[in-house]
């Protein structure tokens, strides 16, 4: 059930880094994201799948990790992604590639969860030296990386009390905790 996925969806932040997701399985994640519905149908993004041990270490230095969570300085080793994807687009990409980031890099969160991977979406990230460590082109502007891997931590949902904070935050032990409205609090009447 689409429900379950979506709340099975949560952004991981720590992962069980031996354990390698294979190229197959990357390449499934991408074609979901082909797949997927694109602003015109111009289908201008580039995805970038990263497996490689040397890659990933290039890939996991350039990234800034859970801006909540202060004195964190990101997943220690052995918590780290076993892989990325990361999603480029034309330098000039037009006033609704947002909206192509977005549903791509959700879509593929949702395939990863279905296959009982974890994901997170990082866009705090040093663009050059992703560009140097992958091989980037100048001619594509690096948009989003999607982390991968085994869940090496719990995270849960919390209703959110009305005008509370949004922050999430880690308990005495290490449970992730992610406050979310409640849909009343959304709807617009």
């Amino acid at each position: 059930m689409l429900k379950n996925l979506v709340a099975q969806s949560r952004s991981v932040r720590r992962f069980v880094e031996k354990e390698a997701v294979g190229s197959q399985v990357l390449a499934e994640l991408i074609d979901l994201a082909r797949q997927s519905p694109s602003a015109g149908n111009l289908q201008r993004l580039r995805f970038r799948p990263v497996r490689e041990a040397g890659e990933r270490d290039g890939v996991f230095q350039a990234l800034g990790w859970a801006a909540y969570l202060k004195d964190w300085q990101g997943p220690k080793p052995g918590e780290r992604p076993a892989a990325y994807i990361v999603i480029c687009g034309p330098e000039k990409g037009g006033e609704h590639l947002f909206c192509d980031i977005g549903i791509a890099a959700q879509t593929m969160a949702l395939g990863a969860a279905e296959k009982g991977l974890g994901a997170c979406m990082l866009a705090n990230m040093d663009k050059e030296v992703l560009r140097r460590v992958l091989a980037i082109p100048e001619s594509l502007d690096i948009l989003l990386v999607l982390a991968l891997g085994e869940p090496g931590e719990k995270v849960v949902m919390e209703a959110m009390k009305q005008d509370s904070s949004v922050q999430y935050w880690r308990d005495e032990k290490g449970v992730h905790h992610v406050p979310k409205r409640l849909l009343s609090d959304i709807l617009i009447s």
